[in-house]
């Protein structure tokens, strides 16, 4: 039997290799856990999510990719831009606001910056929420041009929107 290097990873319980990314340090077999939970998400998304999602789709939001149910780490981000290293989570009643707090600690370190929109808002509100995205976004943009980033990309490298 052969097995494929995320197979061997997987019996060895080591990071696997990743084609993007950096594994994140999990175990393979969390790192498919996660992988696993965050499709099943994506396949059956809560009806804010739907909504938000086909204003997001496509660059519709002044030209911002967004990725549906990205892992990060441990954690898995309702709606992810990565360019910009902003995460959107669509909250419901059943957040617990100390563990969003730790959760949101956590993907800080990672640099990740986390903007919280209620289900409500969504429904009831979705220009006030795009809005409110866009800026974070463009606020982002503001930030990168105060000057070089301290760590530069090699030459052709890097994420490009």
């Amino acid at each position: 039997m052969i097995l494929t290097p995320t197979d061997m990873a997987k019996r060895n319980q080591t990071p696997p290799l990743q084609g993007r990314g950096k594994g994140w340090g999990l175990s393979a077999n969390t790192l498919a856990d996660l992988q696993g939970r965050a499709r099943s998400m994506r396949n059956n998304p809560t009806e804010p999510e739907k909504r938000l999602w086909r204003n997001l789709s496509n660059g519709q939001l002044g030209g911002f990719k967004f990725r549906r149910q990205q892992v990060i780490g441990y954690y898995i981000a309702d709606l992810l831009c990565a360019s910009e290293r902003l995460i959107v989570e669509v909250d419901g009643r059943t957040h617990d606001s100390e563990r969003d707090f730790a959760r949101d600690c956590a993907l800080s370190t990672l640099g990740y910056r986390t903007l919280r929109v209620t289900n409500d808002d969504v429904l009831r509100n979705m220009a006030g929420v795009l809005q409110m995205i866009l800026a974070a976004l463009e606020s982002a943009d503001v930030a990168l041009a105060a000057g070089p980033h301290p760590h530069p990309s090699p030459e052709g490298e890097g994420l490009f929107r």
